[in-house]
């Protein structure tokens, strides 16, 4: 027999079996004290003829809207293509001042409205579905890294810049905080990174900027000179310098989603001093190559991702990868 029990429930099915079956001559108050409940919780069972607990979920859910409003909310999004937060305007002016977003969300979706993506598709009659290309498949050594600034912090006279490097298998990460953004700074990031790394880095990939390549001169597109600071540390450990093709950003994607997370972090708190965000900055990347699973990992770290790879392939590691304890709670 399948029985429903609430998790915080009292009392057990044969304890209201019991209940249920005391003579009318025993009162409430009185079967309350013999186990040990409440007078309200015998009276909820002794008059049942079950033993389940029955949902808490209202029976009528609260709306904002009437079902009159909800028709013309879903009219003006087919309609006039409207985003969730420009529909919620119209909503409050012309309709109710009270609705929430998250109440137009729910109304949304319990009405089953499309979203504007599927909107799109039908417009187009589902000629072009969506591809998603994901990132060809690499051993670890293939590098994608970028540079992003940081906000000038009090005691600071300049700002400062994160140079973040990304494994494409395991996405490791290795981050630095540094003064500029130049063309020697960008080679001792690298060379930085060869020795930190465990593994041997084969490929590197970056952006267009004057920081790694010559590509770009005051006349236009050249092919790089290979004398670029950067191109020669890459010639120095055998390393091949990849480009992003001009105006594809999304080339460099895996970097730039991470220092999407960089921004999150930084929003958090307020930091007192540059070496506070330094140290901050720092802590997070710790976390985040040994703690924090990732979705494309099949849901495990950055340093287990690496550490299954070592075993596998160990002849692309010039270091043992050791995986640290858990962060203080």
């Amino acid at each position: 027999m399948d029985i429903k029990l609430h998790k915080q429930a009292t009392t057990t099915p044969k304890i209201r079996a019991e209940i249920q079956a005391a003579p009318s001559s025993i009162s409430d108050s009185e079967l309350a004290r013999q186990y040990g409940v409440a007078d309200a919780t015998i009276r909820r069972w002794r008059y049942r003829d079950d033993v389940q607990d029955r949902s808490h979920t209202r029976h009528n859910l609260l709306a904002t809207l009437t079902s009159e409003q909800e028709a013309v909310l879903i009219a003006a999004r087919e309609f006039l293509r409207l985003g969730l937060d420009d529909l919620l305007v119209v909503a409050r002016e012309f309709l109710n001042p009270r609705l929430s977003r998250s109440g137009l969300h729910r109304m949304l979706k319990r009405r089953e409205v499309p979203t504007l993506a599927e909107l799109a598709r039908q417009d187009a009659g589902d000629r072009e579905q969506p591809t998603h290309q994901r990132f060809r498949a690499y051993d670890p050594g293939f590098v994608h890294v970028d540079i992003k600034h940081l906000p000038q912090m009090p005691d600071e006279q300049q700002k400062r810049y994160l140079y973040v490097a990304i494994d494409r298998a395991t996405r490791w990460v290795y981050l630095e905080v540094r003064h500029s953004q130049s063309a020697e700074d960008a080679r001792s990031f690298m060379k930085r990174l060869v020795e930190k790394a465990p593994f041997k880095v084969e490929k590197v990939l970056t952006d267009n900027g004057k920081s790694f390549t010559d590509r770009f001169t005051r006349a236009g597109e050249r092919q790089p000179s290979g004398r670029h600071p950067f191109d020669r540390e890459c010639q120095a450990h055998g390393i091949q310098h990849r480009l992003i093709k001009p105006g594809r950003p999304q080339t460099n994607g895996m970097v730039e989603r991470f220092n999407g997370r960089i921004s999150d972090v930084l929003a958090t708190r307020r930091y007192e001093s540059g070496e506070d965000l330094e140290q901050t900055l720092k802590r997070y990347c710790w976390l985040y190559n040994h703690h924090i699973p990732q979705k494309a990992l099949g849901h495990q770290p950055p340093i287990s991702a690496m550490k299954d790879w070592q075993t596998k392939r160990p002849a692309l590691f010039q270091k043992r990868v050791i995986k640290h304890a858990g962060p203080d709670k």
